[in-house]
């Protein structure tokens, strides 16, 4: 791309609110790339993700939550539009490993939709020594 040359439309998708589809400047989150939501405690991380997962289901999309705090509510999730009989729900014991189901869903090639929620919230897998 070139200096001044229109760069092409990019793939987002909503985060379920205009105003921060607005605000983040291309009409939502951006597809293919890695998005970090971050703030304090209870100021809606999760309910904005599970927003971008119901946008990204009406769209036909295939969405995977890794819930590494254990705490997904399908009701909740439900009444804010996603179909949670299609979600892909993982609920890994440790950090290093909701890494790794992350990882492995990206390596698949899959047009998915990952969210990773409270990764930071989960201790390091103990080592063994032996």
């Amino acid at each position: 791309m070139m200096l001044g040359q229109k760069p092409d439309k990019l793939e987002t998708i909503s985060t379920g609110s205009i105003l921060i589809d607005s605000a983040l400047g291309v009409g939502g989150l951006p597809k293919g790339r890695i998005i970090e939501i971050f703030g304090p405690e209870s100021s809606g991380k999760t309910t904005l993700a599970l927003h971008a997962i119901a946008q990204s289901q009406k769209k036909g999309g295939v969405c995977a939550f890794i819930d590494a705090e254990h705490a997904m509510d399908p009701s909740y999730a439900a009444s804010v539009g996603i179909n949670v009989h299609e979600l892909i729900v993982s609920q890994p014991d440790f950090g290093e490993q909701a890494l790794e189901i992350t990882e492995m869903l990206v390596r698949s090639n899959a047009d998915c939709c990952r969210l990773c929620c409270s990764v930071g919230s989960q201790g390091r897998a103990r080592r063994r020594y032996g």
